[in-house]
């Protein structure tokens, strides 16, 4: 029989007694997180390395199985960086940039994901989520044991949760019996079925999709390149479409469309699996089968992330399907989002109402997801004889005539959410600006003698100026925003990405490492009015 080979390899934070439960009284914790995956460990990490006392409950005791989620894009390679473990993901991970589209047996075209040079992480690795898991873990408790106050408690679930005015009441439920912990805020990071959602009686509104869709991970050594492969009407007819994608350590992803009105425990007996494999691999390759599932999927949200002192992140706040890779890639942009805001609160350093903010931001995000999310369902699975038509037409299309190519899609891919319209955006006064560094938007990587940019970009604000003068340092309302010089001379990056036809630049820069507000010059009173709207005090 096949077998799930990440099962036991990483039970990272096993059952243990806490002192918690030994109280007489409820234990106040300054953030209680619900919820120990990929989500729940980055935004603890976030919290904690900026001086935030965090505990974080999960019902498991590790790294939970199967593959699951394996794309993980240079956004979220990006904030692992900062985090701390960035490194050690790229170190594990399989790095692509190509895709391949087929149509039947031909190939109808491909796109390279990041044709631009001079950025330390690719366009996407793939990892296995128990890898990224595993490294986020193993970063966390080095944090531990730095002195970061962090804590995670393995066979912890949350059964009960009741909000009162100035803080959380959770009562958790363990081995050996139950007990209760206060919590000044509580973030849900549990999963598409939060249990915290559903205590709540919380909405999850959306679209379900008709269709099933059977992973087979297997571990083979097999001669095809590093790259994604994504069929429509596949020659080896094991489905309506199917995707190819290497991982590591010889693991690869297959993934095929197999119906809607499907039997789930006839689909996965192996000698089936075995079936739709042989099909699409041939006779020739051996391989083992490691782990199989099926799935289907939808494209939901709440309708808030934020209910008083409790919030919602990843895909307890909104679930999307898996082509494009935006389930975890999001939940880490809502983990990075939500950390600076609630710190800063906890802080004294911004007002309640900056946590709005996240919710506003994040929604919009989760809402761009959705639509490009519906959008490649849609296309991949064409709901009527006419969508067919139009989808098969443009696939023809497209192996000869460009104009078609952006027409096809097999999943438009994540890049990072730009918040166009945020309430905590400042003046862009950079005439000729560059586009891609407006207000709102993520900070593109550029090379910079010995490294690169993303690296002295830091959890804090930052004056980021470019061939223009500034103090080191300048403080507004407890916010200290610290100065990186840099000039532009001979590097055409950082010139194309942040001057375009300006000859100066400077940068007010969010902990998230967003453009909060630009100018082409310091003006003092301009930047401190830009932090005060960064932080809701405007």
């Amino acid at each position: 029989m096949f077998h799930d080979r990440y099962t036991l390899a990483f039970k990272t934070y096993p059952y243990a007694r806490s002192a918690d439960q030994d109280s007489a009284v409820p234990v106040r914790h300054s953030v209680v997180i619900v919820g120990g995956g990929p989500i729940g460990i980055a935004t603890a990490l976030d919290l904690g390395l900026k001086g935030v006392e965090v505990l974080v409950l999960d019902d498991h005791e590790g790294v939970g199985m199967g593959s699951r989620a394996i794309c993980f894009a240079k956004r979220s390679l990006e904030i692992a960086d900062r985090l701390g473990c960035g490194e050690a993901l790229m170190d594990k991970g399989v790095v692509w940039n190509t895709g391949k589209v087929f149509y039947q047996e031909r190939k109808v075209f491909e796109f390279n994901l990041q044709p631009e040079q001079g950025h330390k992480y690719p366009a996407f690795i793939n990892l296995q989520q128990p890898y990224f898991e595993k490294y986020m873990m193993e970063r966390f408790r080095q944090a531990q044991a730095d002195g970061v106050p962090v804590e995670v408690r393995g066979r912890n679930r949350v059964k009960a949760v009741e909000v009162r005015d100035d803080h959380v009441e959770v009562t958790v439920e363990t081995p050996e019996g139950s007990y209760t912990v206060l919590a000044d805020w509580l973030i849900a990071c549990d999963g598409a079925g939060s249990p915290v959602r559903g205590i709540l009686g919380l909405g999850f509104e959306g679209r379900v999709f008709e269709d099933s869709f059977l992973i087979a991970d297997v571990k083979m050594t097999a001669p095809f390149p590093t790259e994604r492969w994504f069929w429509f009407d596949p020659p080896f007819k094991s489905g309506a479409s199917a995707l190819l994608h290497k991982q590591p350590d010889d693991v690869w992803r297959l993934d095929f469309q197999i119906g809607w009105n499907v039997d789930r425990k006839e689909e996965l007996k192996e000698e089936n699996v075995r079936a739709r494999v042989d099909q699409m691999l041939g006779p020739e390759i051996d391989y083992e089968l490691v782990w199989t599932s099926i799935y289907t999927f939808q494209c939901r949200r709440m309708e808030k992330f934020r209910h008083g002192r409790v919030l919602f992140a990843g895909d307890s706040a909104h679930q999307v399907s898996p082509f494009g890779a935006r389930g975890a890639n999001s939940g880490l942009q809502d983990a990075e989002n939500l950390a600076w805001k609630l710190a800063l609160v906890i802080d004294g350093k911004a007002p309640d109402s900056l946590l709005d903010s996240y919710d506003a931001e994040r929604r919009h995000g989760a809402d761009e997801n959705v639509l490009n999310s519906t959008r490649s369902t849609d296309f991949i699975t064409p709901k009527s004889a006419v969508s067919k038509l139009f989808r098969n037409a443009v696939l023809d299309l497209s192996e000869h005539y460009p104009f078609a190519r952006p027409l096809v899609n097999s999943g438009r891919l994540s890049v990072p959410c730009i918040y166009d319209g945020s309430a905590l955006n400042g003046s862009d006064a950079l005439a000729g600006g560059p586009a891609r560094t407006r207000p709102g938007s993520p900070c593109p990587d550029a090379p910079l003698d010995g490294g690169f940019l993303i690296e002295k970009l830091g959890g804090g604000f930052q004056l980021l100026t470019i061939d223009a003068h500034a103090p080191e340092r300048l403080k507004e309302d407890g916010i200290v925003a610290e100065r990186l010089a840099l000039k532009a001379a001979g590097n055409k990056a950082l010139h194309e990405r942040y001057l375009g036809e300006a000859k100066a630049a400077v940068y007010l820069l969010r902990p998230d490492q967003h453009v909060a507000a630009r100018w082409d010059r310091f003006d003092e009173v301009a930047i401190r009015e830009a932090i005060r709207t960064a932080t809701g005090r405007a």
